[in-house]
């Protein structure tokens, strides 16, 4: 039997711990029978000897590029554990947050100025130990998480039935993202061995090569739905990084890039495809433009001498959530080429079309081709010679032309 439970909300005066984990949320919501979207940040925070664990959901203002400084705070029973980790569903009425006991499933239910969280009870999830990787996949049908005991296990979502489990997938799990399209994972081990899986078989497919002093580290599948690519960090044994692309035709190795030249802790690529980012060990990261293969923005010391756990594209800004365990969530507008709005398109293009129009317009008044010409009465008469002439002509052609008939 199904059983649900709220999570209670709760203001704390005790001082409190750094979020140790993010996310961002998208949600459509109707306001005055209007689709509209909404953007929240969901963070974690660990439990400690004077308050609990707690999840707190914040709002997001486009305007400040800032969350809000007042977020509403859940408290999570001790039996749940400490939040890791979350995974949110793309329709952004759900996520699951990983514990350091297992997974739990929230539903987020709108309410008049505020939010509810609502704890789905899933034995599925719960009873799954830790897990380092997790993530929904694009359509939001399919639901991976990578253990630290090595298990890979994808579900069917929202069913949960079991479309892979592989208990001995690696020693650990390092890393983990599904493709664009939904068929193909990949994943990464401590011991730096990367492994591709088709998802629809249930079965590995092939493992990248790398060469004996190489570990490949971080992940992630190219997202601009042009030709498809796999991203990797990969470090040699003299401890530099290059990040390497794999082609997802062959899985062949393309080429690679040396973007951070430093030790990378995490990977992670915006909702649109058009950048990467990678962080470092020591607090530092870079936002690369795909298309050029180029760095375009540096944030250093943002997690001093601190390794970046994660780094979390805003969906509808150039903006970016970074975490780390020392000092916690920070939000980051990003130095990069500004995006056009649908508005400054539109506005574009009615600037196109009235400019052509003018230019159509001076041009019909100074040609003089037959559009310009004269109508009913002010139209000039031919002169009686003209057509005279034109007569004699055309007898004599036709004259000329009877002497030889065509041959049958």
């Amino acid at each position: 039997m199904e059983k649900k439970e709220e999570a209670k909300e709760q203001q704390l005066a005790v001082p409190e711990s750094k979020p140790t984990c993010a996310a961002w949320i998208r949600r459509k919501e109707a306001n005055n029978n209007k689709n509209i979207t909404k953007l929240l940040a969901v963070m974690g925070r660990s439990a400690t000897s004077s308050r609990p664990a707690l999840l707190e959901l914040f709002t997001f203002n486009s305007k400040t590029n800032s969350l809000s400084s007042d977020p509403w705070k859940f408290v999570l029973r001790e039996e749940i554990g400490d939040p890791i980790g979350f995974a949110v569903h793309p329709s952004g009425d759900e996520f699951i947050c990983a514990t350091t006991k297992g997974c739990k499933w929230y539903k987020i239910i709108p309410e008049e100025f505020t939010y509810k969280l609502v704890a789905k009870d899933e034995p599925k999830l719960e009873s799954i130990g830790q897990q380092k990787c997790l993530t929904f996949s694009t359509d939001g049908n399919k639901f991976a998480v990578g253990g630290l005991d090595g298990r890979l296990r994808v579900f069917h979502w929202p069913s949960l039935e079991i479309l892979l489990d592989e208990p001995n997938a690696h020693k650990s799990f390092r890393d983990m993202d599904i493709s664009l399209d939904s068929e193909f994972l990949v994943s990464t081990s401590i011991d730096g061995s990367a492994r591709i899986w088709k998802i629809t078989d249930g079965t590995p497919l092939v493992n990248l090569a790398r060469s004996a002093d190489e570990k490949i580290q971080c992940c992630r599948f190219s997202r601009d739905g042009m030709k498809p690519f796999l991203f990797c960090t990969v470090e040699n044994g003299g401890g530099k990084t290059i990040t390497a692309v794999w082609d997802m035709s062959t899985w062949e190795r393309l080429g690679y890039k040396r973007l951070l030249n430093k030790p990378t802790s995490v990977l992670s690529v915006s909702l649109d495809g058009k950048y990467l980012a990678l962080g470092s060990n020591d607090g530092d990261f870079c936002v690369v433009d795909v298309k050029k293969m180029e760095v375009s923005h540096w944030s250093r010391k943002v997690h001093l001498g601190c390794p970046i756990s994660s780094i979390l594209f805003c969906p509808t800004e150039r903006v970016v959530i970074s975490t780390s365990d020392k000092w916690g969530a920070t939000v980051t507008k990003l130095t990069v080429p500004a995006d056009w709005k649908v508005w400054e398109a539109s506005l574009v293009l009615l600037a196109l079309f009235l400019g052509s129009a003018f230019l159509f317009y001076i041009f019909y008044q100074n040609s003089d081709s037959f559009w310009n010409f004269p109508l009913g009465r002010n139209q000039p008469a031919k002169p009686w010679e003209y057509f005279k002439n034109k007569n004699s002509q055309n007898k004599d052609h036709i004259t000329f032309e009877s002497q030889f008939p065509d041959e049958l």
